[in-house]
This record gives structure tokens, C-alpha cells and sequence, in this order.
């Protein structure tokens, strides 16, 4: 029998839209419930935060806020390691149209450097008009309400199935689009990389100015050709990309942070997997980053993986997903002081997620 989900609620307003969505979601499960950030760091103190499962579920009001999650939100970015083993799920409610995800994005960021690790397609979130939910609606034949409360019904279920699906020998996909000679984000990932033994890697670089973006072909264009496994731009994305893919258990982004934004040809390779997304979901891979910046902004970049890969293209997220370094002139990534340290750590948890001969007590 499965431990009680625990459930991370702010500041929870009896009658407020957020407890009809929790009561669908949540109808005939086990459950602990967090209200406040001072019983948070209680619990965090006293490891009851690890090997958890655990459901965030947060009420914004108009401006986006709710300030005893802030208060929550602070403590998860001081308490390194109290998340250690548990994998959690997301449910914002928003009273307006905008901020919704951007809270979810901070969030996800912040816990996942706590040792939390989250299932593909983590978010469930409800915009202040539900509009959002106008397609699943149609489709389910209910009002946006009711596909409100079933999103938020097989998220719990997600999480309470979810298994880390380690292999005897698994395959790791790295993609960039920098220059080996130069780049500190390619220096990080070669020494990443001869740690890395027992997982088999196919590096494949995004440089040859042919990735063309994708252009939003028609809704029918786009899974006609992805469920021939191709799109109608072809190229590398069809010949190279896809079928690794495909193969890999895991993609790792080699990152550098170019104007506090992903580069434009891994923006563009992210795009252009929605072609093979429309056959093919990806529940089962794990994503994984080495973001470097030359002055600060790795957090953002780093998001911006989160909300493609993980909240958008259903990759899940393992603890501590990405390296993280802020280096300039080439070559001082690999002098930076604890580089090494923070190489193997990374390098390790990699081999955790994915290797089944690493493989920890389970939840």
C-alpha cells in the first residue's frame, strides 16, 4: 500500500475554487497536508519532506501572488536536499489569465534543485476564465470546469504511478550548437561525459545553419508526418534527431545562455519535436542541462528547458536536472572553485536516473 500523498496547499480558502479541483483530484486518496511555510520547515527539518510524493497546489490571486507561498518558496531555495527522493506534480489556480506558469516554472526550478524530481507534464493549471482548458473540454464533451477537475484527477493518478524507469543499458541523446574549440558548455559536458559509463551517448550538433524553425503547419499536416515518423522540413531534425530520440532514454541540452535565452537552433529543435510528439509521448525519458552563462541568468534559461521539455513535451525531470555554471572567457568553466565536485555530482545523478545497476530504494 502506497504512502499518503502529502500535499503542499498555502494558504487554502474554505469555498475557493482550488478546494472543488483538490476534491476531485484528491476523492478516495490518502493524504497529509502542508498549509503554512512555518510547518514546511518543520517538516523539512525533520526529513519528512524526502521519498514523498508530493502534490503543490496553489491558489494566485489577480496579481499572481500568494504570499504565504512566497514565504514557502523561500524556504524550498534555502533547504538544500530536503526534497531528497520524492517526486511531485503541480496545480496552480490562477484568478486571472496571466502568471499561472510562471509561477509553476519557478517553482518546479526551486524544488527540483531541493532533490525533487517531477513527473512528465508535471502541471495541471486552471487560468482565472478556464479558457485554457477550451480544446479538452470540446473534446471530453463536459464544461471547462469538469475537464478542470479530470486534468486534475489523472495528475494525481500520474504521480502516484510514477516509476523511475531505470535500464540495464541506457541511451543518453545530446544536443548543441556550440563549438568544441571554444565553448565552457562543451568543456563541462566532455568531462561530464567520461563519467558517464555503462550509458550509451549519441551526440548530435545543431550547427550547420540548415535547422530550419518550425512554422506551424496545419494541426493534421503536422501528425500526418509525425506518425511517419518525419516533419515537412526535414533535415537534421528527420535524419539525425528523431530517430536517436526515439532510441534514447534521455536528452541532455548543452546550453549556453545567449541573451537570457536558449540559442536559436536548440529553440528551433524544441519546436520541431512537435511533429514526433503528435505520435509519440515521452513519460518514460528524462531531460537534463548544462547551462552556462557568461554573467548570471542560468536559472532562466534552465526554466526555459523545464517548461519545453518537461511541462510541455511530457519529458520527466530527475533531481537536480542540469548543471548550472556562469563562466566567460573559454576555458574558465573547468577552473571554476568546486567545478569538479559539482561535475561528478551531476555526472552521478545522471547515472542514478538512468542506470538500473545505480538504482536507489524506490518509493
Amino acid at each position: 500500500m502506497r504512502e499518503a500523498l502529502l500535499l503542499i496547499r498555502p494558504a487554502p480558502v474554505p469555498g475557493d475554487r482550488l478546494s472543488a479541483v483538490l476534491g476531485a483530484a484528491l476523492d478516495g486518496r490518502a493524504t497529509e497536508e502542508i498549509c503554512t511555510a512555518q510547518a514546511l520547515a518543520v517538516w523539512g527539518g525533520a526529513g519528512g519532506l524526502r521519498n514523498r510524493r508530493i502534490l503543490f497546489a496553489i491558489a494566485l490571486g489577480e496579481c499572481g501572488m500568494n504570499l504565504e507561498w512566497c514565504a514557502m518558496l523561500a524556504f524550498l531555495r534555502g533547504c538544500a536536499g530536503c526534497l531528497e527522493g520524492s517526486v511531485g506534480a503541480v496545480l496552480i489556480d490562477g484568478a486571472g489569465e496571466l502568471y499561472t506558469k510562471s509561477a509553476a516554472k519557478e517553482l518546479v526550478f526551486a524544488a527540483n534543485l531541493a532533490g525533487c524530481a517531477f513527473v512528465g507534464q508535471p502541471l495541471v493549471e486552471g487560468t482565472g476564465s478556464l479558457a485554457n482548458f477550451t480544446v479538452q473540454a470540446k473534446n471530453a464533451g463536459t464544461g471547462l470546469f469538469e475537464a478542470y477537475q479530470s486534468a486534475a484527477h489523472h495528475l494525481a493518478d500520474r504521480l502516484e504511478a510514477f516509476e523511475f524507469p531505470h535500464r540495464e543499458s541506457p541511451r543518453l541523446l545530446a544536443l548543441h550548437a556550440s563549438s568544441h574549440s571554444t565553448s565552457n558548455t562543451m568543456a563541462l559536458w566532455e568531462r561530464v561525459r567520461g563519467l558517464l559509463g555503462g550509458i550509451s551517448v549519441t551526440e548530435v550538433g545543431l550547427r550547420n545553419g540548415t535547422l530550419s524553425d518550425c512554422s506551424g503547419c496545419p494541426y493534421t499536416a503536422c501528425l500526418h508526418f509525425g506518425e511517419r515518423g518525419g516533419c515537412f522540413y526535414g533535415g537534421v531534425m528527420v535524419e539525425e534527431v528523431y530517430p536517436a530520440l526515439r532510441q534514447a532514454d534521455a536528452v541532455l541540452f548543452l546550453a549556453p545562455n545567449y541573451n537570457d535565452a536558449l540559442s536559436a537552433n536548440l529553440t528551433a529543435c524544441i519546436n520541431r519535436l512537435t511533429a514526433l510528439f503528435r505520435a509519440v509521448r515521452f513519460y518514460d525519458k528524462a531531460v537534463f542541462g548544462i547551462v552556462v552563462s557568461g554573467y548570471s541568468g542560468g536559472d532562466i534559461v534552465a526554466g526555459q528547458i523545464i517548461s519545453a521539455m518537461c511541462m510541455n513535451k511530457t519529458f520527466f525531470l530527475p533531481a537536480r536536472f542540469a548543471l548550472i555554471e556562469t563562466a566567460n572567457d573559454a576555458g574558465t568553466a573547468l577552473r571554476l572553485p568546486g567545478i569538479e565536485d559539482r561535475i561528478s555530482a551531476f555526472a552521478a545523478g545522471i547515472r542514478t536516473a538512468l542506470l538500473k545497476s545505480e538504482q536507489k530504494e524506490t518509493l
